[in-house]
């Protein structure tokens, strides 16, 4: 598992964490809107003031936005819920109610948002499981996870020719609410891959501010590290963001020792820095240890596989005399080698940012289906869907003969009767819309 007792870096600062969290899932429930007021006006001097009932707030939707501040997922593994406030009720004097505030979730840069499908009879998600919604990579990527509710109009707004003295109002619209699973996948130029207790958190914690565990057994890394390692003087100084992936052994495409979690991080880094180990207890040979790590990179990905790389042996002040090693060696212990490191590095990185694209955000927007449909189920139950038609009646106070009679034009006029006619639906039938459950009574013209 995960491992709850490291320190994470960003853009040079440390942040104190009781773990790291890769992967979490998250329920975004938008705020509900309010009610519509019934209200008539009452003042002195005025004759038959007529229907002043303010509408609904609507609420406020829940949003996850990128941000550098966060560097884990620690926040929703215990506290998965985040909801938006809800919307005001109308009053009288046509006073609307007020909207319910926009919930704002940081996530760190690199979060893949993905659906968890219908997780709930309320959920409106209409996606699969799975599927990929967003990604936000950069920090103010933004992605809405979930919609506040509309506010239900007052009774003002029904005033007509006709309908003189409306005594209804509209309720407001529940929020959408679905499950989300969340996964992190690290931001860095430069991935560190070796096998466990090659150096990898020595070299970092040498190059940078990071402080990762440092013990003298394999797998002590249990979780990613970034540090930034800063080269060069004045203008020409830059950046390099580091990433000390724990370590990999044979089979880890396959998921052995946790392999693919920890290659994920990988996916994201511009190029790689494979570190062979030249220590003189190493039971693998540098070449083996070398086929081994790019042949498991490669099963994992291809495009991994492509990315520029450079071999760097590592530990070399733990290296027999007599070991012959044709790449650069290097040793985080002594600093033997690390300043041409650091400049292999800068150089590194600008290859891959010449050679490959730049990182783009991207989020999924799929288009709400319109018009009206209609499903039969056994029997005689019939079941519309669309959202304006289940929008008319779950807001609808079916209670008052005045507001029915307004949700059956709405329905008319939106081509519900003709679709259940066209669906063999007959006199007496169950036609469900969204929770409600009306008899189909069709005009005799239908």
């Amino acid at each position: 598992m995960i491992g709850w007792r490291e320190r994470f870096l960003y853009a040079g600062s440390i942040a104190a964490m009781q773990g790291f969290v890769d992967e979490a899932r998250v329920h975004a429930k938008g705020g509900d809107g309010g009610a519509g007021a019934v209200s008539f006006r009452r003042e002195a001097h005025v004759n038959r003031g007529g229907p002043d009932g303010g509408d609904g707030g609507s609420g406020g939707s829940v949003w996850l936005v990128a941000s550098r501040k966060t560097a884990s997922l620690l926040a929703f593994k215990d506290h998965p819920h985040r909801r938006g406030a809800d919307g005001g009720h109308g009053s009288g004097a046509k006073r609307h109610g007020p909207r319910g505030e926009d919930l704002f979730v940081q996530v760190p840069e690199g979060t893949v948002v993905a659906s968890l499908g219908g997780g709930d009879a309320h959920s409106t998600d209409g996606y699969r499981r799975g599927e990929v919604l967003a990604d936000l990579m950069v920090e103010g990527d933004r992605f809405l996870a979930a919609k506040g509710g509309h506010g239900g109009m007052g009774n003002a707004r029904f005033l007509s020719n006709s309908r003189r003295a409306p005594a209804f109002a509209e309720q407001g619209e529940q929020g959408e609410e679905r499950w989300l699973q969340l996964e992190l996948k690290l931001m860095a130029d430069v991935a560190l891959i070796g096998f466990p207790n090659s150096g990898k958190s020595t070299l970092i914690s040498r190059l940078s501010a990071a402080r990762p565990k440092i013990a003298d057994y394999p797998f002590t890394t249990l979780q990613p590290h970034l540090g930034v390692v800063r080269i060069g003087d004045g203008a020409d100084e830059r950046e390099v963001v580091l990433a000390d992936i724990p370590g990999l052994v044979e089979g880890a495409a396959d998921g052995r020792g946790l392999g693919q979690r920890f290659l994920r991080h990988v996916e994201r880094a511009r190029a790689l820095v494979v570190l062979v180990d030249l220590a003189q207890d190493r039971m693998e040979s540098p070449e083996e240890q070398e086929r081994i790590l790019t042949s498991e990179l490669a099963r994992y990905s291809s495009e991994l596989a492509d990315l520029p790389r450079i071999i760097v042996g590592s530990r070399v002040d733990l290296a027999t005399s007599s070991s012959v090693w044709p790449e650069s060696q290097i040793s985080a212990v002594t600093g033997a080698g690390l300043n041409s490191f650091t400049y292999a590095l800068s150089g590194l990185v600008q290859d891959a940012a010449q050679r490959g694209p730049q990182r783009r955000s991207t989020v999924v927007s799929r288009p709400e289906p319109e018009g009206v449909r209609v499903a039969r189920l056994a029997g005689k139950v019939f079941v519309v869907s669309g959202r304006l038609a289940v929008r008319a009646v779950a807001l609808s106070d079916l209670t008052d003969q005045d507001a029915v009679r307004h949700v059956q034009k709405k329905l008319r006029s939106l081509g519900v009767e003709r679709a259940l006619a066209r669906a063999g639906a007959k006199a007496g039938d169950t036609v469900r819309v969204g929770p409600v459950e009306l008899t189909f009574e069709p005009d005799e013209g239908e």
